[in-house]
């Protein structure tokens, strides 16, 4: 079997999604799962709703409705279901009117109703196609969370009810067409995934069941070179191993959310991105390993960066200091990304996100503190076997662009090699690195010893 993963711009309407059972159709053979995010916009305009009702009292899914049930008269199907769930959604929504009350809980009951409404048309049109398909609601296919509701977590039973719920509809040629996004906590209440979190749907289906393959179908080429925003000549990758796919989507590149790739690494099923706009691309390949036959993969960068140096000799031989100093971010809940350290200093990176003023309080009790704000993370995605020489001519791009480099980590990641530089000099420097190093499919790599292989 295969998992066919649709994201929301891939169902925005009646036409995209006869294109998406005109995908299935060929994949029929390998027993395809289908897995459906919102149609287009409809998570924010539920949200939107919500707002409204919450602040105004005024309740009106107009909007939403009018989506799907054009959606419905474009396609030609009819399903009565489609109109029991938009009149739970009223009620809910005039539940908020009243209450003037917006829980986790209840945001996540009210989210869920994007993907309910986009299986059911999906798996209609398919059925009037002549696709033996079905819909499901996530936990009628077997996903149990936690109640971190908004954040919700897969429990590890989900490893064993997912194929108990879904091999019998698959050994039955049924195509299952699954809500991503949504799960069912054990006390019966809606859980959304958080963020990455339809993706994830995708890949524990793939995983659990253990598929050839998890198909996770967006309005993109695959993983490219560089955010095709700033470089306009980014050219997609063709392969890709876990990690670097993690490392370019955690420092920029939102293709795909790293925590959607866990189930998978854990049973090194492939993941292959694809465009539903463009499907004869190659689209890129997600696997186990590969060959290191590539000293660049990408060029990717990350805004709106706070840069926090911390000086102190007390650390010059001083056993717990480091500890003292970190149990200070965990107790503000303050996420570090990047980490470098000298004798008697570190410096760390963060979003901008956060109040840092309590932190610096309380850790000015034993260091200087610096807070520098409007910065940037650059990350060349490559082998740091070769770092040496990559570092040197990244370093070299920047100085004859004029831009000094802040800070600079590598070596604990085997693919990442990241540096800060001030926030409006980011895309500049982005430019410079691909242009230097993916300019064309030769790698400009100076020393990088004869026969290597291209990037791209």
């Amino acid at each position: 079997m295969i998992v066919m993963k649709f994201g929301g711009s891939s169902l925005a309407n009646g036409e995209r999604i006869r294109h998406v059972a005109e995908l299935v159709k060929p994949e029929l053979p390998r027993k395809p799962v289908l897995v459906v995010s919102a149609m287009g916009d409809t998570t924010d305009h539920l949200l939107e709703a919500a707002t409204m009702a919450l602040e105004t009292g005024t309740v009106s899914i107009e909007r939403i409705a009018e989506l799907h049930k054009n959606t419905i008269r474009e396609l030609a199907i009819d399903i009565p279901k489609i109109m029991s769930l938009l009149a739970e959604l009223q009620v809910l929504l005039v539940g908020i009117s009243l209450i003037k009350e917006l829980t986790g809980k209840t945001k996540d009951y009210l989210v869920s109703f994007g993907e309910r409404l986009a299986a059911r048309i999906v798996a209609a049109y398919c059925q009037s196609t002549g696709i033996k398909a079905q819909a499901l609601d996530a936990w009628e296919g077997g996903f149990i969370s936690d109640s971190h509701f908004t954040a919700a977590e897969l429990v590890p039973e989900t490893w064993d009810s997912i194929p108990d719920k879904l091999k019998p509809l698959i050994d039955a040629g049924i195509v299952p067409v699954l809500t991503g996004f949504i799960a069912k906590d054990q006390k019966g209440a809606i859980t959304t995934l958080g963020r990455g979190g339809s993706d994830l749907s995708a890949t524990m289906i793939a995983a659990a069941c253990k598929a050839e393959e998890v198909q996770i179908w967006k309005d993109v080429d695959g993983i490219l070179t560089a955010d095709p925003r700033i470089v306009p000549d980014a050219q997609p990758v063709e392969a890709v191993t876990y990690e670097e796919a993690a490392e370019l989507a955690y420092f920029g590149a939102q293709v795909l959310h790293p925590r959607a790739m866990l189930p998978c690494m854990k049973t090194k099923t492939p993941v292959w991105v694809k465009n539903s706009y463009n499907p004869t691309a190659p689209g890129t390949r997600i696997v186990a390993a590969l060959e290191k036959n590539r000293p660049i993969l990408g060029i990717t960068s990350r805004n709106q960066v706070t840069l926090v140096d911390i000086v102190s000799t007390r650390m010059l031989g001083q056993p717990g200091f480091l500890a003292e100093l970190f149990s200070a971010f965990a107790k503000y809940g303050i996420s570090v990304d990047m980490v470098a350290t000298s004798e008697v200093s570190v410096s760390v990176t963060m979003d901008a996100v956060y109040d840092l003023e309590p932190l610096k309080k309380e850790v000015s009790r034993i260091a200087d503190v610096e807070i520098k704000t409007g910065k940037a993370i650059v990350t060349i995605i490559g082998d740091v076997d070769r770092s040496s020489e990559i570092l040197h001519q990244a370093f070299g791009v920047c100085a004859g662009l004029g831009i000094p480099v802040q800070m600079v980590s590598h070596g604990a990641s085997k693919v990442n090699m990241s540096f800060i530089v001030n926030d409006a000099q980011s895309v500049e420097v982005v430019k410079g690195l691909h242009k230097h190093f993916l300019g064309t499919q030769v790698p400009h790599v100076s020393h990088f010893s004869k026969g290597s292989t291209p990037c791209i």
